[in-house]
């Protein structure tokens, strides 16, 4: 299942699950374009204790600055509700699942 966050849902997301990785893209941005199947691929596999979220960068400017994203898509991955990994850039899937894997 792939979770849209807003600053509304963030935290409660976030803390309450033990990885989340979170996509911080745009409509209009082309390597974020290619990046969505992926992400949603990634979200359709049900990875046991993963949560896969988005953020448009656009519509959630506040958790935008708060992560300091300035290019996208950049990738966090958040472990017990802290960022615990960063990417920049599209990513493969494989290369995504080797950055949630513990």
């Amino acid at each position: 299942m792939l979770i849209h966050l807003t600053k509304e849902n963030f935290d409660e997301v976030v803390n309450n699950n033990p990885i989340v990785l979170i996509d911080f893209f745009a409509t209009w941005c082309g390597p974020c374009k290619m990046l969505a199947p992926v992400i949603e691929e990634l979200a359709n596999e049900d990875i046991p204790n993963v949560v896969i979220c988005k953020v448009d960068v656009d519509e959630e400017r506040e958790l935008a600055n708060k992560f300091g994203i300035t290019s996208i898509p950049t990738l966090f991955v958040m472990k017990d509700g802290k960022a615990d990994r960063k990417a920049m850039g599209y990513k493969t899937k494989d290369q995504l699942l080797k950055m949630i894997e513990y």
